[in-house]
């Protein structure tokens, strides 16, 4: 019985943990630095009627933006690369190079670039998705068998046909799993970002919060950044779920933790 709540109400059920875990910590500690989850929740709906909302939305804006972008270009690229063994040989080796580099390595730069408002920042977060996007889906095309080019091909299918029966369900599954691995770090990356030269975002409202040593707001403000990554998860699954039924059904992953 209690299994099979914990398995309907996984999300529930992790966030209850995880205020028994803080609530603990409280008691325990009984410092001013781990305040009462119960406050830091009620501080956290008093402003979510406001100013928090805006902080929240202004991170959202620039994820998505950054996600709308990096789906665009690094699909397009990976696929490419994936079909043209050619250009792949080329281009391959300085992706392998790029690829692991920290690129919160280039926020100076950026914003020398594209000066310290929103643009600085989404280019930010789109390279740091792109490059994942990018790998995953080249990967993905590489790891086809030339056979099922072949099957497809001689079953009269023309080129559009091909993506869309073969090329599109190979590369989808892993697409929304490359999402998942970025847009945490990315969420991070930003949440650093937001701390300079900005007046708007949960980065900043965190720091603000710290900086006046407003305990309250600072919890309710990482409240708000773990809500913002389980809505992108949400969000992702939703997706996953309505787009590769297929593949959710052979993997045995009806029940996703998120």
């Amino acid at each position: 019985m209690i299994n099979q709540l914990v398995n309907k109400y996984r999300t529930l059920y992790a966030m209850l943990m995880v205020c028994l875990i803080w609530l603990l910590l409280h008691y325990l500690l009984q410092t001013a630095i781990i305040p009462n989850p119960i406050e830091a929740l009620l501080t956290f709906f008093k402003l979510l009627n406001g100013e928090l909302l805006i902080h929240l939305g202004a991170s959202l804006l620039r994820i998505l933006i950054s996600i709308f972008i990096s789906i665009t270009i690094g699909v397009s690229i990976g696929l490419w690369l994936g079909l043209h063994y050619r250009y792949d040989q080329f281009f391959g080796p300085v992706i392998y190079l790029l690829f692991p580099v920290p690129k919160i390595a280039f926020l100076p730069v950026l914003m020398i670039l594209f000066g310290l408002g929103n643009s600085s920042k989404i280019i930010l977060v789109t390279i740091i998705i792109i490059f994942q996007i990018l790998v995953t889906i080249r990967d993905s095309v590489k790891g086809l068998s030339q056979h099922l080019f072949l099957s497809i091909q001689s079953l009269g299918a023309n080129k559009w046909q091909i993506y869309q029966h073969l090329v599109l369900p190979a590369i989808l599954p892993k697409l929304y799993t490359a999402l998942r691995i970025s847009v945490g770090t990315s969420i991070s990356v930003l949440f650093f970002a937001e701390n300079y030269a900005t007046t708007y975002g949960i980065g900043y409202f965190i720091m603000d919060a710290w900086v006046r040593i407003n305990y309250l707001q600072m919890y309710a403000g990482i409240i708000a950044i773990s809500l913002l990554g389980l809505f992108i998860f949400k969000a992702i699954d939703f997706l996953e779920n309505r787009t590769c039924q297929w593949a959710i059904l052979e993997k045995g992953k009806n029940n996703s933790y998120f």
